[in-house]
């Protein structure tokens, strides 16, 4: 298979994050929907960190003896990479007094997702390079893809119900999920190895434990016992969803 087509894939791969933008950012969600929407996107993200480690448990383990222990140079990588991804965006938040605001956390999900999407874009890449554009790469390119749909939801959250004037970049900030998959899919075309699927799937690990955070504190504070309830069960819906699109 061509590099041409490789790149187009996942071009519609990536930017199918933005088919869910009018729902994610219309102004009839209450705000009562907003944080409702809100826990739904931090439960998939919480799926995204289960799903992102099952990739790279594979090659945690597969160097395993008897399937007990692991290679260190792997595993010296990966947490390095799981502490990089949290402790940046850490510093990002921190480095000044004030809040963080909805246009950087948008940001910061964005990247979190973005870096998950440069290692999808990679093993599709890497498989339309080594086995064509076979059933099993189309299976992949149609999963990459309803993924992808859900994970707008997170992206855009912070601006939920919100009419502030950062909502015009929020395009912007899916772009940034999203385009990583077309890089991905270069970069695994031409090259590929556990290493580095380690380092990127460390990466976006440790910047999606953290931007779940302040997502939970922001649709937390000053909500009802009612409410909190409503929102356990809607994080735990979008956990669901995002197994049941991964079961697809």
């Amino acid at each position: 298979m061509e590099i041409g087509p490789v790149l187009l894939l996942s071009a519609i791969m990536g930017l199918s994050i933005l088919i869910s933008y009018p729902l994610v950012m219309s102004r009839s969600i209450t705000k009562e929907s907003s944080s409702l929407l809100t826990a739904f996107a931090a439960g998939i993200l919480i799926f995204l960190i289960a799903d992102i480690f099952q990739t790279a448990s594979s090659t945690l383990y597969n160097s395993s003896f008897l399937g007990y222990g692991t290679d260190l140079s792997y595993d010296v990588i990966f947490v390095f990479s799981v502490a990089a991804g949290f402790f940046l965006l850490f510093a990002f938040e921190f480095r000044s007094s004030g809040e963080i605001r909805a246009m950087h956390l948008s940001l910061l999900i964005s990247i979190g997702i973005g870096l998950q999407n440069l290692t999808e874009g990679m093993v599709f890449g890497s498989q339309a390079f080594s086995i064509g554009l076979t059933g099993v790469a189309l299976v992949v390119f149609a999963g990459f893809i309803l993924q992808n749909i859900t994970e707008g939801f997170p992206i855009g959250s912070p601006f939920m119900g919100s009419t502030s004037s950062g909502r015009r970049l929020v395009p912007f900030f899916f772009l940034i999920g999203g385009i990583p998959t077309i890089v991905g899919g270069g970069v695994g075309y031409y090259f590929n190895s556990p290493s580095l699927d380690l380092l990127f799937d460390g990466l976006a690990i440790g910047a999606i434990i953290y931007v779940i955070l302040p997502m939970l504190r922001v649709i937390l504070s000053g909500s009802g016992r009612r409410m909190r309830q409503f929102i356990y069960v809607s994080l735990f819906s979008g956990f669901i969803a995002g197994m049941l699109v991964n079961f697809i």
